[in-house]
Formats: structure tokens, sequence, C-alpha cells
């Protein structure tokens, strides 16, 4: 022997050491057969395994077929899969054993390592000590949970954002949009270019409600008339309080006045009723004024809410409890209550 060279090595293992090193081992006899296995291989491919041939427990994919045990120790990589369902993936090398005594495998699972462990149910007794399959899958799991989490704050952020939002275009007592939201809306209406409908109201002695009751009873009358509102028009109609007992309503669609007429009407049928506040009644009306966006030839926001609030006061100088309407001249017109 020359000197320096290696001495080969010869030693017998102890029952279960194989095993411990390598789970997933395989001992293949001279003629094919399986005669070991470690013992998470065991677990995934079912202890009747043993004693049954490689290709009958085993579909080969690397090499294709091979006619003796001993021709997988030439190939450089194998790939296996097991017959019985989910054909959980393989992959290895083999190795002679001496005098004879049949070939070894050391098998893993590779990248189908996530599978095989929902798969299989394993866990990290079921792997080598030295294997760095399951630290990277913990770490993958540990990236998953914390993507989710990452996703669910983001979801939780956007939804703060959007109830944000939507607080900043909502009057805190009427629960209708505010002015901010009235201007989003009206100039998306604008930005459409179809055919929409404006009108302008405010509540008729609602000073007085103020004045002889109290603000508690203003308020609850703001709530009421909203309520009012809501019930007289359609449900894509949209309804805005824009400063004190001043409310805008906003019709998409309308090219006519029939059904705002309709609307007022109901309106000033429900306010027939007084409103109790504590037993007490009171007694509001309301003045309105109203546009179409198709009596204007470039529609703008300014000029509508301008003329609509010049509709508004002639309702009011005309005796209050009514409608006025703007012509396509930029004349007036006032429908009685």
């Amino acid at each position: 022997m020359m000197e320096g060279a290696a001495t080969p090595l010869s030693f017998r293992l102890a029952p279960g050491a194989l095993g411990h090193l390598m789970p997933l081992y395989l001992w293949l006899s001279a003629d094919g057969i399986i005669r070991g296995a470690g013992p998470s291989l065991v677990k995934i491919m079912g202890g009747g395994s043993i004693g049954k041939s490689l290709e009958s427990v085993f579909d080969l994919r690397r090499p294709r077929r091979i006619r003796a045990p001993a021709e997988l120790t030439r190939a450089p990589a194998l790939r296996l899969s097991l017959r019985i369902p989910p054909c959980t993936a393989l992959r290895g090398v083999a190795v002679p054993l001496a005098g004879g005594d049949g070939v070894l495998l050391n098998l893993s699972f590779g990248h189908a390592v996530r599978e095989a462990v929902r798969d299989h149910a394993l866990s990290d007794t079921d792997f080598a000590a030295t294997d760095l399959a399951i630290e990277l899958l913990y770490l993958a799991e540990a990236k998953a949970a914390v993507m989710g989490e990452l996703e669910k704050t983001n979801d939780r952020l956007h939804g703060a954002k959007r109830n944000a939002e939507e607080l900043a275009i909502t009057d805190s007592l009427t629960g209708l949009r505010n002015r901010r939201g009235m201007d989003h809306a009206l100039s998306n209406l604008l930005a459409t270019r179809a055919d929409f409908a404006l009108m302008h109201l405010d509540l008729d002695r609602f000073k007085q409600v103020n004045d002889t009751l109290g603000h508690a009873a203003g308020d609850h009358v703001l709530t009421e008339f909203a309520r009012m509102l809501r019930d007289s028009v359609r449900a894509g109609d949209i309804v805005t309080r824009v400063g004190g007992d001043e409310f805008i309503l906003l019709f998409p669609g309308l090219a006519d006045y029939a059904p705002l007429e309709r609307v007022a009407a109901r309106i000033l049928e429900l306010l027939q009723r007084p409103i109790l506040f504590d037993g007490q009644p009171c007694s509001v009306g309301t003045s309105m004024g109203a546009v179409l966006s198709r009596h204007y030839a470039a529609p703008e926001a300014d000029r509508m809410l301008s003329d609509a609030d010049r509709a508004l006061y002639a309702s009011k100088a005309a005796g209050r409890g009514r409608l006025t309407l703007t012509a396509t001249d930029g004349g007036l017109e006032t429908r009685a209550a």
C-alpha cells in the first residue's frame, strides 16, 4: 500500500443505527427485492412493501428501465415515485453493498418535501438530525405565516383607510354625505356627462325649534328630516346635508322635472305631521329649488348650485313649502305646495 493511502473501512452498524442516520434508506437484494427500509420510508410506503419487488412499489423515472438493481449504482441521480396515491416523488443515489449483498439507496423528497410532510403527516422526527430539509421547511412555513400576517395587516390598513375616507365624507349627525361627499358625488356625475337633476332644500321655521325647544330638539328634527328624504328618493339617489338645515339631493339619470315634483310632494306630505321631541311638536316645513343638467350646454358645479339656490329662495319668497324649477332659458317656475 502506498504511504498516505486511505485504509479501506469495514464495520457493522448496530440495529436501528442506519435508520437513524438515513430515515429514507432502501435496501434492495441483488434480485431487486426490498429487504429493508428506513422508518420514514416505511411510514409512507407501508410495512407490507418489505419483501416486494422494487418496481411493484416504485415507479422508476430515472433510469426508466433496469435489468438488475446494480445498474442503479451507475446512475448519477435517481428519480422514482410511489405507485400508490398520492404518488410521492423521491430522489437519491445508490451504492453497491459488499459481498454482492445488494444495493443501498439513500433517498430524499427534494423539492417535494412540503407536499410529503402534508400528505404523510411527517414531523422533524421523521428526518435525520443533519437533514436541512426540515429547517428549510420551517423557514418556508415561517415565511408563509409572516406573509399571511402582512396580508392581514395590509387588509386592516386598507379597511381603516376606507373607514376613514367614509367618515370624512359622512355627516356625523344624520349619517348622510356631508358637503365634501356631495362635492365628490357631483363631480363624478359631471364627469359621466349623463343627465342628472339637483335639488336644494332647507327647513322652514327651523330656527324657531332651536330657540324654543333647544338644540337637542333641532338635532332630532334634522335626523328625522334626513330619514324622510331617504324614504322619498330612489335607492341610487344621493342625499346630502351640506350644512346647518341645508340639504342637496342628486338624482342620476333624470332628464325632466316630473319625478322631482313627485319627490317634493312626498316630502311635503311627510312634513304635514309635526315631528315630536319629548312629546313636543316641532312644526317645520321645507322650501326647494331644482335644476336639470341638460339645461346647460356645459354643466358646471358652481353654476348649477347657484341656480338651485336661487330657485330655493324663490320658493321662500313665494310663501315657502313649495318647489321652484329653473327653465331652459334660466327663468324660474314655482310650483305651489
